[in-house]
């Protein structure tokens, strides 16, 4: 076949299987919502115990190393500004770039990856393994729908947590940056977060909560759907994996880029 040709073929191809598989995860997630909307009428419900238990796994056991996370992005943004706004004279003026930067961008940012790479990748190796193990077969001979039993509680799990994360890393962030400022500017912290809370508005902070709710689709999805999608063994399962943080990742970082530029104009 022609060298050109092909390389057309191939775009076609992977242009054809991007666009099914956006479809797939929409799919997906119009069945998780339905189910958490009318499965009771259904007969159907999603369990409240299947939601906590799912939200203490990829909410509470990932408080530390979004805290960690966050303390340390919080404490670079301080370094950073300082230095850069030093060349003007204008040092105390770096609280208002941290308050911002930490609400608007970085907190739900970091928190988004964090748990993409955590719990994404976890929730795809799990249903892989369902899926290679015939236990997804098993719930649908036994008349339980996998999306309302598997996925519907991780996506409740995912917009319970995910926004309270990113409250959390909020606060750790700006005291990661209060403590830098007060160790390099003298700047005593109650005078820190006076500042901060003096140029933040609630719209900063909710602008960085509706970013959360949208990563927390994100991650549930992409992690699900690439578990489902599993069929090449224990390899596959591998892959899977990381095809699901990877695109968590990239999706997560093209949605805030989405996000930010549609509520900045």
């Amino acid at each position: 076949m022609n060298p050109l040709l092909s390389f057309v073929s191939q775009v076609g191809q992977r242009s054809l299987q991007s666009v099914r598989e956006v479809g797939y995860h929409a799919a997906l997630l119009a069945e998780a919502f339905y189910w958490l909307l009318f499965g009771h009428w259904r007969r159907q419900p999603v369990r409240l115990g299947a939601v906590f238990k799912e939200a203490v796994g990829v909410g509470v056991n990932a408080i530390p190393i979004v805290a960690l996370a966050s303390f340390a992005t919080g404490m670079m943004l301080a370094i950073q500004g300082i230095y850069t706004l030093r060349t003007f004279g204008a040092e105390g003026q770096v609280v208002l770039g941290i308050a911002l930067s930490v609400t608007r961008e970085f907190a739900p940012l970091i928190t988004g990856i964090f748990v993409a790479g955590r719990s994404g990748s976890a929730i795809a190796a799990r249903i892989g393994t369902m899926q290679i193990s015939q236990e997804i077969d098993a719930l649908r001979v036994i008349g339980i729908n996998p999306v309302r039993y598997l996925v519907a509680p991780l996506l409740a799990a995912m917009l319970l947590t995910l926004p309270a994360l990113t409250i959390l890393s909020d606060l750790v962030a700006l005291f990661g940056g209060a403590l830098y400022c007060a160790g390099e500017l003298s700047l005593p912290m109650g005078i820190f977060f006076e500042r901060t809370f003096e140029v933040l508005v609630a719209e900063d902070v909710i602008h960085g909560v509706l970013k959360s709710f949208i990563f927390a689709v994100i991650v549930t999805l992409i992690g699900a759907g690439n578990g489902f999608n599993v069929s090449a063994g224990a390899e596959g399962v591998g892959q899977a994996t990381t095809r699901a943080v990877v695109l968590g990742c990239i999706g997560i970082i093209l949605a805030d880029m989405v996000f930010t530029f549609l509520t900045s104009r």
